[in-house]
């Protein structure tokens, strides 16, 4: 297990991350899993709006330098600028079940989350594990307060299920982050003396976390390796110098790792029972810090142990058993089997990915692991715990490459089975693109331009393929001012199930479509069939369908009123356009006799008639 703690500083991220992560060092230290707590990440109201949409550049950072080593994002959990990621070689998925997260603010007496606690607790092959990243109150004097606040952190965070409430039921915790704690007593000509030095050992009985550690009851059992690196903290950004400001901060070690063995016989989870039986033993291989990084007044601390459990669970909770290669689309052929007392939902499906897949959700195509009369998806009973699906032929990817199935439980919100890669080699397709797309070399641009929306707690897959920016917004309604025009990749029939039709809705749920422009605008493409115009006007909405050519009103009744996205849980990919483009389109429908949209949340409900309010936004 590789822990990574960084205070980047509101910075930018580097361009690369690879000896941070310790990487390239060789089969022996090769990580199986690996927690990164990063602290003070940018959240300003605009940065936060913008990483409320898509995934913040860190996160996209870590996620593309460890992808093609076979990570996987397992879990993520965020509180303003402090944030922890956990991920995992992607065929120990199925081993890392019952993952919660949870965050305690500290800051402003609790009502603020600049400082505090985040934490991902999982079972990793049926041993609690819990990882917190906490950022402590600075300046020296606040040892009092940082001690506190730890306390609070540890009280409040409370975690469902009979084994583990608290972070200290686990059988094992990592603790790190920005502590904050200084040297005391010691001059800053002695500290940099030492340093300078590599007396390090002078400056170790005056770091008041050691001095914590055996006077603090909450710190009792908490153990670090030797501080065998310089203070982490503060330097000039840009540089390897210490602080030169005029306040010229004496250096510390504010950013740590530590660990904590749950004791034999300790916190008996609910019933009487450990959760884990033996003993586990954790060694420390590697504790440092890493000075090449300069984009932050601190320096990142990583750490690697080695974690011997006593035991292990090494049955998946699905087994999942394919074909060595798919050259034909009746191949694709999946046949899986529960262990006994699997959780199994209705929302469960099987998802298809590329080697060197980056999360869960990152998956070409997929199928529901349960499905309904009149879905794609086929599933018929082969025995009494065996079951099997199959892959449409569209659902397949065309070429040939190397590919994974995993199962994702929809009840563990993980993957809870995984295949070892296997080739799929097919025949691409001689028609080339769709039929819709007539934009011939531009449609690159505008795929480039999609950007994904998901719905936060959506149980089903998102829809279409996922590109490299995926969002968690809350939802679609919060953002009225957007003009949403569908791409050329997203006019077909999206092969992604909605909630509705699960649920018996009469007929394919139609692609839904805003008015696009006329012939007339420059390069504007013909209007395509089965464009859908909608209006809201107080409490009515109807919709316009154009079906044969001939356009017809659909009361609200209808189902496909019903159909629109953001009634689905469901959302469209969507382009955002410039307030210009919007602007024109405003005027255009205007004199095609279109609906009046609303641009913004305070514009006014009705059609404007000048030039000059047409043009205001």
């Amino acid at each position: 297990i590789t822990v990574v703690t960084w205070n980047v500083g509101t910075a930018m991220p580097p361009s690369d991350v690879t000896s941070l992560l310790h990487l390239n060092t060789g089969e022996t230290n090769d990580a199986d899993v690996i927690a990164i707590g990063l602290q003070e990440v940018n959240s300003k109201i605009n940065k936060r709006l913008k990483d409320a949409l898509f995934t913040d550049q860190w996160s996209e950072l870590f996620m593309d330098v460890l992808s093609p080593f076979h990570f996987v994002l397992v879990s993520t959990v965020r509180m303003q600028g402090v944030i922890l990621l956990v991920f995992a070689k992607y065929y120990h998925l199925p081993f890392l079940q019952d993952i919660q997260t949870d965050c305690t603010r500290t800051g402003l007496g609790g009502y603020w989350g600049n400082k505090g606690g985040v934490s991902i607790r999982l079972s990793i092959f049926g041993h609690m594990v819990c990882f917190l990243n906490c950022h402590l109150p600075a300046h020296l004097e606040k040892a009092e307060q940082r001690k506190e606040d730890f306390a609070t952190i540890l009280h409040m965070q409370q975690f469902e299920g009979r084994a583990a409430n608290g972070i200290l039921d686990h059988d094992l915790v990592f603790w790190f982050g920005d502590l904050n704690f200084r040297i005391e007593s010691l001059d800053i000509r002695f500290v940099k003396y030492a340093i300078d030095s590599n007396i390090l050992s002078q400056l170790w009985e005056k770091d008041q976390l050691n001095i914590a550690k055996s006077t603090w009851p909450v710190l009792s059992g908490f153990q670090e390796g030797p501080l065998n690196f310089p203070p982490t903290f503060k330097f000039d950004v840009g540089t390897n110098k210490y602080d030169s400001s005029a306040k010229k901060r004496k250096p510390a070690w504010t950013d740590r790792i530590l660990w904590k063995i749950k004791p034999p016989g300790v916190g008996l989870g609910a019933g009487g029972r450990r959760p884990s039986r033996g003993v586990l033993s954790v060694s420390q291989l590697c504790y440092c810090s890493h000075m090449e990084y300069m984009v932050s007044d601190h320096k990142p601390v990583a750490a690697i142990f080695a974690v011997q459990f006593a035991s292990k669970a090494d049955k998946p909770p699905v087994e999942i058993f394919v074909a060595d290669e798919w050259s034909r689309p009746e191949q694709a052929v999946v046949r899986y089997k529960m262990a006994a007392g699997f959780h199994r939902s209705s929302w469960d499906w099987i998802g298809l990915y590329r080697v060197g897949f980056r999360h869960p959700k990152d998956y070409v195509s997929y199928v529901w692991a349960r499905s309904d009369d009149g879905e794609r998806c086929l599933e018929k009973q082969l025995s009494v715990s065996g079951l099997q699906v199959a892959f449409s032929d569209e659902a397949l990817p065309k070429g040939k490459g190397e590919y994974i199935l995993g199962y994702y439980s929809n009840t563990s919100s993980s993957i809870a089975g995984v295949t070892e890669p296997f080739q799929i080699s097919l025949p691409r397709s001689e028609e080339g693109s769709s039929p819709t797309d007539s934009s011939g070399s531009s449609s690159d641009e505008e795929d480039d331009s999609t950007l994904v929306l998901l719905a936060p707690k959506s149980r089903s897959p998102s829809p279409g393929k996922m590109k490299r920016h995926r969002s968690r917004s809350p939802s679609l309604a919060k953002f009225q001012g957007l003009i949403l025009r569908p791409s050329s990749r997203d006019r077909g029939t999206s092969r992604s199930p909605s909630p509705q039709s699960r649920r018996g809705l009469p007929g394919d749920i139609p692609t839904i479509h805003l008015p696009q422009e006329e012939p007339r605008v420059h390069g504007a493409k013909a209007k395509e069939p089965g464009w859908v115009a909608e209006n809201q006007e107080g409490s009515s909405f109807y919709q316009t369908v154009r079906e044969q050519g001939r356009p017809r009103r659909v009361s609200a009744d209808n189902p496909l009123a019903r159909a629109d996205p953001r009634n689905l849980g469901l959302l469209p990919a969507l382009r955002l356009e410039m307030i210009d483009q919007a602007m024109g389109w405003r005027r255009e429908s205007e004199d095609q006799g279109y609906p009046c949209r609303r641009m913004s949340p305070t514009s006014p409900p009705g059609c404007s008639s000048s030039p000059r309010e047409g043009n205001s936004p």
